[in-house]
């Protein structure tokens, strides 16, 4: 198993990279709550929605693991899919089974353009500054995630955001959580991102502000209100809903892999090895999940924590994968914990730290790769989405490029996808 993974030529070992699957998996335990509650205020079932979500991210983050032995885990995009219901199905009245349907489609593509290496094209298109912004701009978006989950920012009308109450349980939990994580890590003790999560929760369950369910086992139930239950009949007039989830999902997956991968030192100068595979992965993962129940699914930027703490190989996301799939009976529990998120929060907030560091490596002093570069880092947190960064940085990269007489520097499919981001921007 060592010489399958690499665990040697990566640095790393077998009880490191079971420490990074749990901890991503704590990280993300929370999709199983919040992706059934999404889908289910568009009319479908809540358990239907929470198996199916547990059957995509296992299938995804295994062929993740085995075929592109990268630590990423994949699940359902919550982005992508707020917009499928909220948007699709609540104001455009598509109906859930054929807003399922179009994610069907749309995965179908994704993976003949995976096979087709249009991806990879793509993502080894896309020039080092913008590579090394998308990065630190997950980095960021994390964080920004962390302390809004964990209450330590808040929504103000008067400044958009503002600090949250320190005086509520999560918020101040997270923050001796927090502390802690920190401290350890300064202290250089192993794994110091998920002790800092089990003292957050043990502390949080002497305290009295988390409880453990009264049971910690139920059989899955209401897989057979949406598997197979996805429509093709309406599949015309839905071209431009097709056409959507294709771009976002493209770069919500592309950026992320790349910030991973960069924190994890898998990419080789600009090389990107096993891509294809890595590819495939998230693609199958859409696919399968759209005839399971539930939208598409996205490479997802709280693998940082696993790799964080030391995950280098796809043993981390075997780890992960095995666990989501034990979750099938542990509804109640995993409820549990999703209901806390000071556990988890103090490692998406450090997550921002640990990707930041390709800052450093930008030319600041050429407006040319600095702006794009400073947008693309900007944009990702403040509009709670990664693909706006992602093309806002690569408009001002061609526009900016070719105005200064430096049009051999933008490779041709970079003008291709300034005019499509520009062309969702203006109409979205």
């Amino acid at each position: 198993m060592e010489k399958f993974f690499e665990f040697k030529a990566r640095g790393t070992n077998l009880r490191t990279e079971i420490i990074a699957g749990i901890t991503t998996f704590l990280s993300i335990l929370y999709i199983v709550i919040v992706n059934p509650t999404i889908f289910s205020a568009g009319g479908m079932d809540f358990g239907g929605v929470y198996f199916a979500t547990i059957i995509a991210t296992a299938t995804a983050t295994l062929i993740m693991g085995v075929a592109a032995n990268y630590p990423i885990a994949i699940a359902p995009g919550l982005g992508i899919n707020a917009w499928l219901v909220y948007t699709v199905i609540l104001t455009q009245g598509v109906a859930w089974y054929e807003a399922l349907g179009a994610a069907a489609i749309s995965s179908g593509i994704f993976i003949l353009l995976t096979v087709t290496k249009f991806r990879e094209l793509f993502i080894n298109s896309i020039p080092q500054p913008l590579k090394l912004s998308m990065g630190v701009g997950i980095g960021m978006f994390v964080s920004f995630i962390g302390l809004r989950n964990s209450g330590l920012i808040v929504t103000s009308e008067a400044t958009s955001v503002a600090a949250g109450n320190f005086s509520e349980p999560t918020a101040y939990m997270t923050l001796i959580g927090l502390l802690v994580t920190m401290i350890l890590m300064v202290l250089r003790v192993k794994g110091s991102i998920f002790l800092g999560m089990i003292f957050t929760a043990v502390s949080a369950l002497a305290l009295g502000h988390w409880h453990l369910p009264e049971n910690f086992f139920a059989a899955p139930h209401g897989f057979d209100q949406t598997f197979l239950k996805l429509s093709f009949a309406n599949v015309s007039a839905l071209s431009e809903i097709i056409f959507v989830l294709l771009l976002v999902t493209l770069f919500d997956t592309t950026a992320t892999m790349l910030g991973v991968g960069r924190q994890a030192g898998l990419i080789k100068g600009n090389h990107f090895p096993n891509l294809k595979s890595a590819l495939l992965a998230d693609s199958i993962g859409s696919f399968i999940g759209a005839f399971c129940g539930t939208g598409p699914t996205s490479a997802f930027v709280e693998s940082g924590t696993g790799v964080a703490v030391g995950g280098r190989t796809g043993f981390t996301s075997v780890v992960t994968a095995i666990l989501f799939l034990l979750l099938i009976f542990f509804e109640p529990l995993a409820r549990s914990i999703s209901l806390m998120p000071a556990i988890s929060a103090p490692a998406l907030i450090l997550t921002g730290a640990f990707m930041i560091e390709g800052v450093r490596e930008i030319n600041w002093s050429d407006s040319t790769e600095s702006f794009p570069a400073f947008f693309t880092m900007l944009l990702m947190p403040l509009t709670y989405n990664i693909s706006n960064g992602v093309g806002v940085g690569i408009i001002l990269y061609a526009i900016l490029k070719t105005i200064n007489g430096q049009r051999s520097q933008v490779p041709p499919l970079l003008y291709v996808l300034s005019i499509l981001f520009a062309g969702e921007l203006a109409f979205s």
